[in-house]
C-alpha cells in the first residue's frame, strides 16, 4: 500500500492524531516534511483554508491550496470544495498571527507535488491501486489516487456489464481498488472491471434451478439483459411492464460456458432501487498485466492488455 493515500483515509489514524493535537509534534513533522491530514474549517475571502491544529491556529495560503492555484491552470474551486473535508499538508512554519499567536503555515500543494514525484510518476499501465471515489458524472468517475489528486475512471471501464449511471456502482467517499489503464501527459486514466473476475468466476456463484436477484439493464424485443453480478448478466426471457434498472428475482434455466451465456425467467418485478454495495474483488495483487474475461473454451477472446 502505497504511504500516499486518498485525501480523508489519514485523518483518524493514532500517529496523524498524534502529530496534529501537539504543538511539539507538530514542528516534528514541519522538520521531518511528514503528510498530515487536518478538516479545513473555513476558506476565507482570499481563498485561505482555516484550519485548528490541537487549539493551534492554522492556515493553508491560497497559492498553497492546490497544484495548478499558483498558475492559474487550475480553479479556486478546488480550493473552496475542501471546506469541511480532510485535506493533506506539509507543515512550512510555525510563526506568530497579527495577534501574537501561534499560527501552523501549510501547503497542500507541496504534499500533492511529493505525492506526483515519490508515487504517482512511479505507477505504469496495470498496477493495482488504491482510490476514493471523489466525484460521479455521468461520463465516469473522479477517483482520488493520493493527496487529493484526481483521475478519471470512464463509465465503460467501472464493469463489464453496463451501467447508465456511476452512482450504480459507487457513491462518494467510497473507498475502491483501481487499475492504472494508462498514462498521458501526466493525466491517469483508470480502470475497474479487471478487478471483478472473469465470466467463469462469477459463474461459478450461481447454479441452473437456482433463484436469484437481478437488475434489469437493457431491455431489447427478444428478451431483456439482467446483471447477476458486476460482470455478469444473462438473457431473461420477454416479461411485460419492465424498465431498466429495476430489480428482479430470476429463475437460471441452464449456464452454458462455451457459449458464454446465461438463460433466464423473470419471476418477479420490484420497484425499489438499491444502494451501491463495496466491490468484490478477485484479484489482490498490486499488478496486472493481461485479463482474460472469456472462459479457454468459448471460442471468444475478450482481454485487456496493459501496456
Amino acid at each position: 500500500m502505497s504511504m500516499f493515500l486518498p485525501e480523508g483515509n489519514l485523518l483518524a489514524t493514532e500517529e496523524n492524531q498524534l502529530y496534529i493535537n501537539n504543538p511539539d509534534k507538530l514542528r516534528e513533522a514541519m522538520v521531518k516534511g511528514k503528510i498530515l491530514e487536518a478538516k479545513a474549517l473555513l476558506c476565507d475571502r482570499g481563498h485561505n483554508l482555516r484550519l485548528s491544529l490541537g487549539g493551534m491556529n492554522a492556515v493553508i495560503p491560497r497559492e498553497e491550496g492546490a497544484i495548478g492555484i499558483r498558475e492559474g491552470t487550475v480553479r479556486d474551486i478546488a480550493v473552496i470544495s475542501r471546506v469541511n473535508r480532510p485535506v493533506c499538508f506539509v507543515v512550512t512554519d510555525i510563526t506568530l498571527d497579527e495577534n501574537g499567536n501561534p499560527l501552523a503555515v501549510l501547503s497542500r500543494e507541496k504534499a500533492q507535488r511529493m505525492c506526483f514525484d515519490n508515487y504517482i510518476d512511479t505507477l505504469i499501465a496495470g498496477d493495482i491501486i488504491d482510490a476514493k471515489v471523489s466525484r460521479l458524472e455521468t461520463f465516469g468517475v473522479f477517483a482520488d489516487i493520493g493527496c487529493g489528486i484526481a483521475a478519471l475512471m470512464p463509465i465503460d471501464t467501472i464493469s463489464v456489464s453496463r451501467i447508465v449511471h456511476p452512482r450504480e456502482r459507487f457513491s462518494a467517499g467510497m473507498n475502491i481498488k483501481a487499475v492504472v489503464k494508462s498514462i498521458e501527459n501526466g493525466r491517469i486514466c483508470l480502470s475497474h472491471k479487471e478487478l471483478l473476475g472473469t465470466w467463469q468466476q462469477n459463474a461459478e456463484s450461481f447454479f441452473a434451478g437456482e433463484t436469484v436477484t437481478g437488475i434489469i439493464r437493457s431491455i431489447e424485443s427478444y428478451g431483456s439483459f439482467v446483471e447477476l453480478a458486476p460482470n455478469l448478466a444473462g438473457l431473461a426471457e420477454p416479461y411485460p411492464d419492465i424498465e431498466e434498472g429495476m430489480q428482479v428475482s430470476v429463475y437460471i434455466k441452464s449456464i452454458i460456458p462455451k457459449k458464454m451465456k446465461i438463460k433466464l425467467i423473470i419471476i418477479d418485478t420490484f420497484e425499489n432501487r438499491t444502494l451501491p454495495k463495496p466491490p468484490k474483488y478477485f484479484i489482490n495483487g498490486e499488478h496486472i498485466s493481461r485479463f482474460t474475461y472469456s472462459p479457454e473454451d468459448s471460442g471468444r477472446l475478450i482481454e485487456t492488455v496493459f501496456e
